[in-house]
């Protein structure tokens, strides 16, 4: 009798045999993701905490606080603070004083910031545009959809006594 363990993938039980492990192919994914476009916007000179920075003060506008990136990052603000001044020696961002609040810093993007911000979306846009081969928009739509409903279960988990957000 064979000791080998044989599963039946077909698509309505494929997650069957993944679940223990669903949360781990789901953050080996992410990280791969990363590291495709950490690879892609290298020749830039940008590192991924630099690109990550980039991308996220693009998404909530120039002229966001650092305290704001860092809040939407999800880290703290001396890791940010070290990543802001790499990016300020590369000359791709300046910080600015904050009318009316002397601690806070504005961040806004340098002419040269703004040509590096294109090129790295159009390599992410690339990078996107590969991994996502094969996927029909109604996959990956049911695949966002998905990742959704997990996010705000792990939410309610995590702070259950808290309204749901409202995306």
């Amino acid at each position: 009798m064979s000791t080998s363990h044989h599963h039946d993938f077909s698509p309505a039980t494929l997650h069957e045999p993944l679940m223990p492990s669903l949360g781990g192919m789901l953050g080996r994914v992410h990280r791969q993701w990363r590291t495709a476009i950490t690879t892609a916007v290298k020749p830039l000179g940008i590192t991924e905490a630099r690109w990550t920075a980039m991308v996220h003060l693009s998404k909530l506008g120039e002229g966001c606080t650092q305290g704001a990136l860092a809040a939407d990052l999800g880290i703290e603000m001396p890791s940010l603070s070290r990543t802001l001044s790499q990016l300020e020696a590369q000359q791709l961002i300046e910080r600015r004083g904050v009318a009316g609040d002397r601690r806070a810093r504005s961040l806004w993007f340098t002419p040269a910031g703004i040509d590096c911000l294109r090129e790295l979306e159009a390599r992410i846009e690339s990078v996107r545009q590969h991994l996502y081969r094969g996927l029909s928009d109604e996959r990956l739509n049911a695949i966002t959809d998905s990742l959704g409903m997990i996010e705000a279960n792990a939410r309610q988990v995590i702070r259950p006594h808290e309204p749901e957000e409202r995306s």
